[in-house]
This record gives structure tokens, C-alpha cells and sequence, in this order.
């Protein structure tokens, strides 16, 4: 096995370094590893563009995350929250809540759910220039409120020193602190009584507000338990199944790619078209590399993730890092499989071999040579082999004796 494997690594290194066996000089080794990073950097570009093709679960769902925060709140003016924060989102009055959600459908795959154009068709009513006025009125007014316990908080901190200052008979004028303690204490009072009063019309304002029968349908819109579980499911399925569909947007980005390059490959090396060969050959490990890259993330992201994620949570409860030890079980296995698939069915050194004897090529660098040429005269590659069974020479790779028809598998490895 470790034979074959470091067989598999050697002509891996020799098909990205040579042409018609030769090594490639400097001055090409650098041109071939600039295309490559070139390319490379192209591919990636292409599949995160192609991964967006298909709207996103936020993109789906893009009133979830609003919705699901008012829910999980608790404080008293969540309600007036909500209404504030859809009045404050636009800056002109052709802006338009649904239209922006829509936005999201142009050019790519996928609806934005019914229910989250619902809730933007709430906020859009609920833009009228008379509750923006009531907005600015009350931020107006809590602006005021905030100097004011700031002014308070500073002379709080100044008013102890002030009053020992005055028990110790210390003069006025000797004093580092901005007001007297006497003042000190009317300030505060005054301050307190304008802050109730400023508190007092901002509860009225935000009553006013939300008395408004946009803000009710609205309110009551958000506590409408079945539309939002409805989302909730749209959202969490959606979430669910996105790491697939962006693999398989990948993959379709991909697979044309590598099956051109496969092709070239295949028809430039019975050709014997070296350069060609090199530059296809360099080509399907680059289109190789996103696609292996890619299948591994899906495996940390995606649905098979979710799938052993929620059996662990089943079966052990908290003791979630056993997904790692899962991890580091299958990715090998999966690794492994990938490997043996492509040597078995994509660089199949006997499938090749086979199909270049009946061409009379020869069997590793796949040039044409005559039919009794022990050697190649293009790489100095010895064709043949002896028979373990009849001593007599049969071809390399191939799996049967051309004489006596036993089995050679011992023999090729």
C-alpha cells in the first residue's frame, strides 16, 4: 500500500514538473505557479459568487431577526421600541420597507416569504411625517432628561465636599467646588422636578404613538403566535438546507470545469501534446483543491452536520465534543474514499496501461512507439515485466499474463 501510495506521490510531482518527461526550468516553473494562483484566485471568486446565487435564509426571512428580538424582550417599552425602530429606518419618504426586502430577490434565486412582505407592509403604514415629529419630540426631550442627570450626577459628587467644607467654616471663595451646598441642594430639586415633568410627556407622547391604529395592527401583528411560528419553521428549515444548496451550486460551477480539464488531459497525453498535458494537468488540481476544500466545509456546516449534532444531543445530552471525535473518525475514511475513487476510476494506471498497449503507446508517458520496443525511446520507460508464473516478459500494469494468462496483480504492485 505504501508503495502504491508514494507511486500515486511521485508521478503526481512528475505530471505538475515535466513536459514529454523533461523538467520544466526555472523561468516556466514560475510562470506555471503564477497562472495557477491566478486561476485559483478566480475559482474561489466564482464560487462565492455562485454560492449567493441563491437568496440566503436572512435574505428569505429578512423580518426574523427583528421579530424574534421584540419576542424575547421583557422591558415595559419594547412596544414603543418596535414602532421607533421602524420609523427611524428610513431617511425619505420613498423609501419602502417591502421594496428593500425585495431587493433581495433581484438577479438571484429564491421568494422572500409572504409574511416578512406582511410585516414590511405594517412598517411601510406606519411612516407618516405626524409620528416621526412625535419621535423627534421625544428624543428631544430624553436628550434634555440625560444633560440634566448628568448635571445632577456632577453636582452629587461636588455636594459632600462642598458641605464639609461649610461644617469647617472654610470661606466661599476658598472653595474648589463650582456651588454652594445650599445651592447645591435647590439645583437638585429643581432638576428632579423638570426630569418628572420631561418623563411624564414623554410617557404621554409614547402613549399617543402607539395609540395610533397603524402602531395597533402593527402590535398586534407581532404577537400573532402562528404567523411568527410559521417564520420561525421557514427560518429554521431554510438555515437547515442552505449549506447544501450552496454546495451544489458549487459543485455545478466546478464539475464542467474539471470534466473539460479531464478531457484535455486525457486527449493531449495520447497525443502527446506535453505542454498541453502540463497545463490541463495543472488545471484539474486546481479545480480539485476548491471543490475538496468546499466538501469539507459542508461537513463542518452542513446538513450532515446538523444530523450527527442532533443525534449526539439525543443520545448524550451536553457531551457535544463527541462530534469531534466523530470528526476525526469520518473525515479520514471520507478522505480515503475519495482517494481510492479516483485511482480507481480516474488515473486508473491499468485502464490506462490497457489502453495503451492496444495503441501502441507507451505505457507512462503514452507516446507512440514500435510494438517490439522494450524501452521507450521518448522517456526510457521499460515496458515489460516478468511473469511470476511462466518467466516470460508481459506488459507492465496490465492484469493478466499475455502468455499464460496468470493473474499479475502481485506482480504490478
Amino acid at each position: 500500500m505504501f508503495a502504491r501510495i508514494r507511486r500515486i506521490w511521485s508521478q503526481f510531482f512528475s505530471n505538475s514538473r515535466t513536459i514529454n518527461n523533461e523538467p520544466l526550468n526555472k523561468v516556466s516553473l514560475i510562470v506555471i505557479i503564477i497562472v495557477d494562483i491566478f486561476i485559483l484566485i478566480n475559482v474561489f471568486t466564482g464560487l462565492d459568487d455562485i454560492s449567493r446565487w441563491h437568496i440566503s435564509p436572512t435574505e428569505t426571512y429578512p423580518c426574523y431577526s427583528e421579530w424574534q428580538n421584540y419576542r424575547v424582550k421583557t422591558t415595559k417599552d419594547k412596544d414603543y421600541e418596535i414602532i421607533r425602530l421602524s420609523l427611524s429606518s428610513y431617511t425619505n419618504s420613498q423609501f419602502s420597507f417591502r421594496g428593500n426586502y425585495q431587493q433581495a430577490e433581484v438577479g438571484h434565486l429564491g421568494k422572500v416569504s409572504q409574511t416578512c412582505l406582511q410585516y414590511a407592509d405594517y412598517k411601510d403604514k406606519i411612516k407618516i411625517s405626524e409620528k416621526q415629529k412625535i419621535i423627534q419630540t421625544i428624543d428631544q426631550k430624553q436628550a434634555k432628561i440625560s444633560r440634566l442627570e448628568q448635571a445632577n450626577s456632577t453636582i452629587k459628587s461636588q455636594y459632600d465636599s462642598t458641605l464639609l467644607e461649610k461644617i469647617a467654616g472654610q470661606n466661599r471663595e476658598q472653595s474648589i467646588n463650582q456651588v454652594s451646598a445650599e445651592k447645591a441642594k435647590q439645583t437638585l430639586e429643581a432638576n428632579n422636578r423638570q426630569i418628572s415633568t420631561l418623563q411624564q410627556e414623554n410617557f404621554t407622547l409614547k402613549n399617543e404613538l402607539l395609540a395610533k391604529p397603524e402602531s395597533l395592527s402593527f402590535i398586534a401583528f407581532l404577537k400573532d403566535d402562528s404567523r411568527f411560528q410559521q417564520v420561525d419553521k421557514g427560518y429554521q428549515q431554510a438555515s437547515f438546507w442552505y449549506p447544501s444548496i450552496q454546495l451544489s451550486f458549487q459543485s455545478l460551477f466546478l464539475l464542467p470545469l474539471i470534466l473539460i480539464a479531464l478531457l484535455i488531459h486525457k486527449f493531449s497525453q495520447r497525443r502527446g501534446y506535453g505542454l498541453v498535458s502540463l497545463i490541463s494537468w495543472h488545471l484539474l488540481v486546481i479545480f480539485f483543491i476548491p471543490l475538496i476544500v468546499k466538501i469539507f466545509e459542508f461537513l463542518q456546516i452542513g446538513a450532515i452536520f446538523k444530523f450527527l449534532f442532533d443525534i449526539i444531543s439525543a443520545i448524550f445530552g451536553g457531551l457535544l465534543f463527541l462530534i469531534n471525535y466523530v470528526y476525526i473518525l469520518l473525515i479520514p475514511v471520507i478522505g480515503f474514499g475519495i482517494i481510492q475513487f479516483f485511482q480507481k476510476f480516474v488515473f486508473n494506471t491499468k485502464v490506462q496501461a490497457a489502453s495503451r498497449v492496444q495503441k501502441s503507446r507507451c505505457v507512462n508517458c503514452a507516446k507512440k512507439i514500435r510494438h517490439l520496443d522494450t524501452y521507450c525511446p521518448h522517456c526510457g520507460y521499460y515496458q515489460y515485466i516478468e511473469c511470476h508464473n511462466c518467466h516470460n516478459l508481459t506488459y507492465k500494469h496490465l492484469s493478466y499474463c499475455k502468455h499464460c494468462g496468470t493473474s499479475q496483480v502481485s506482480s504490478n504492485l
